[in-house]
């Protein structure tokens, strides 16, 4: 069954924990962003591990390899589950990142999974272009192009819109760990995503965690409103879906 991570997109720790305690002991794995971690520093993680939650550490690291294998390690220390790189980073970027969260656990420290953001929910075909610089014909080809780069420098999984979750399971393999965000229940509003889809469509295409924000954090009900996408995920996980549903 797919794991629910709930996305703290918030610009202070006081109202993510406060979120977290509200929620309580039905959710345990929480995605912390860049302005909560530039703000409040590895404290937050440690707050979260405090608590007992597991934590998906969403920095999106692109630098030199050096440097980024320096925050994986970083990031092994504060016990940190997953943590994002990008995966235009290149290949050599990559194989440091997965190179280094294995020497963190063979150490003894913390297994951090790393897993590749492919290409941002929130970009649609003509943004795609305009960064490459070259015609796109396909969002999906892309994504599969940059995942197929990081599986295979070493890289445990990728972060991409559920709409490519199908066909990046062909192309990874059953065992890779594929991370989708845009996770929206049926008739919520989209917000500034571009390519979105329900629980139960991003399971049934194989998606292994679904990051979800606003529609719990904005709830007037967050444990209620965390309670029903789980319930929707472990229907689809059942077989209540079929992966065609997302076709088109």
């Amino acid at each position: 069954m797919a794991e629910i991570i709930i996305a703290l997109d918030y610009p202070e720790s006081g109202p993510a924990l406060d979120l977290v305690d509200r929620v309580g002991a039905d959710a345990d794995f929480y995605k912390v962003g860049l302005e909560l971690y530039t703000r409040s520093g590895p404290e937050i993680v440690q707050a979260l591990a405090s608590r007992g939650k597991r934590v998906f550490l969403d920095l999106k690291l692109h630098d030199i390899p050096n440097t980024v294998a320096g925050g994986v390690r970083s990031a092994a220390e504060h016990g940190v589950d997953l943590l994002t790189v990008h995966a235009a980073g290149g290949p050599s970027m990559l194989a440091r990142a997965a190179e280094a969260a294995r020497e963190a656990a063979e150490s003894g420290g913390h297994r951090v999974r790393i897993v590749a953001v492919t290409v941002l929910t929130s970009l649609p075909a003509f943004e795609v272009e305009e960064i490459w610089g070259r015609t796109v014909d396909s969002v999906r080809d892309e994504v599969l192009r940059l995942a197929s780069m990081a599986g295979e420098a070493g890289i445990d999984g990728v972060v991409s819109s559920a709409l490519e979750a199908e066909a990046l399971r062909h192309v990874l393999g059953p065992d890779a760990l594929l991370v989708t965000p845009g996770i929206r229940p049926a008739g919520a509003e989209t917000h500034d995503q571009a390519r979105v889809a329900t629980p139960a469509l991003a399971v049934a295409a194989g998606a292994s965690h679904l990051v979800v924000g606003r529609s719990i954090t904005q709830a007037a009900d967050p444990r209620s409103a965390y309670r029903a996408i789980a319930e929707e995920a472990a229907a689809a996980a059942a077989g209540g879906h079929t992966p065609g549903a997302l076709d088109g």
